[in-house]
């Protein structure tokens, strides 16, 4: 009797899943919001619609990217108010790079706006994964230090 063969499994990079898991939560949570803002497009103003659809989706992608993309035990209103200060860059940037379009071309086509939106905002999407995988959802150690450092105490126990 032979014994069975484990096949080897590939593993992935964690940075790597951790952002196919933040681009499926992300996106759809952006899905949902679409689909919101449409429903609620007759019930009030657009802007008023659009300002209370992008604070919950916030809100909300927030709470899926600290459980699911990051799987992280960093809960509360601090993490929420700095996941809301990386979504206020990514506006900041993507509505730049429109304005920079417009200066250069006072009327681009649809394609043209398109392309520089999407690429604006795929380039904000991967400094806000980095942002929030580092920053907001990163690892804490005791002491406010992160990471792996040597101390004195390590060193000596290595010594």
């Amino acid at each position: 009797m032979t014994a069975p063969s484990l096949q080897p499994t590939r593993t992935f990079h964690p940075a790597l899943v951790a952002f196919v898991r933040f681009v499926i939560c992300g996106g759809g949570v952006g899905v949902a919001s679409s689909g919101v803002l449409v429903l609620l497009h007759d019930r009030m103003p657009l802007v008023l619609a659009n300002a209370l659809v992008t604070v919950v989706s916030t809100v909300i992608a927030t709470e899926l990217h600290s459980r699911v993309s990051f799987r992280s035990d960093r809960r509360g209103w601090g993490v929420h108010l700095q996941s809301g200060l990386t979504v206020a860059v990514s506006y900041a940037f993507t509505t730049g790079a429109l304005l920079c379009l417009y200066a250069v071309r006072s009327e681009p086509s649809a394609i043209v706006q398109q392309s520089v939106y999407l690429s604006a905002s795929a380039i904000a999407g991967a400094g806000r994964f980095a942002l929030l995988r580092v920053v907001v959802f990163g690892e804490r150690r005791v002491g406010g230090t992160r990471g792996a450092s040597l101390g004195k105490t390590s060193v000596a126990m290595a010594a």
